[in-house]
């Protein structure tokens, strides 16, 4: 009897091992300009413009209550918009155009992922900045 408490005893520590989350080392968030700059490693930033081709635009990047990134080839577009500090990566834009490009007048409403028709307020758009690969020397 014994021998069948400790197997069973020994059974369910095991179990509950298996069950909680392993401990994950403690590594600091980056902040929104860290996330940034690591995603610009390697570029140089161009002269700014006021608006890029919407049509043209394969990815769209939110760096927490910093800026949006917009992949236009290869290049990337880094808009700080006026609001940033709302910006969320969880968050879904929803992009007023004034024209047929993407520019600096326009305005984006931030809309809550998990409730879609809720909005979490608005970013106004400003010049984007592009960033292209720098030239091998």
């Amino acid at each position: 009897m014994k021998k069948s408490v400790t197997a069973i005893a020994a059974t369910l520590l095991a179990g509950a091992v298996l069950l909680c989350p392993p401990a994950i080392a403690a590594q600091p968030k980056l902040t929104g300009e860290q996330q940034l700059a690591k995603m610009l490693e390697g570029r140089e930033a161009g002269k700014p413009v006021d608006c890029i081709p919407l049509s043209q635009t394969s990815n769209t990047t939110v760096i927490y209550k910093t800026a949006i990134v917009y992949r236009v080839g290869s290049t990337l577009y880094v808009n700080r918009p006026t609001n940033a500090d709302l910006l969320d990566n969880d968050q879904i834009l929803v992009t007023r155009l004034t024209g047929s490009q993407l520019c600096s007048i326009d305005t984006v409403q931030l809309h809550d992922r998990s409730m879609p028709h809720m909005w979490n307020g608005f970013v106004g758009l400003r010049v984007f900045v592009p960033y292209k690969k720098a030239a091998a020397k």
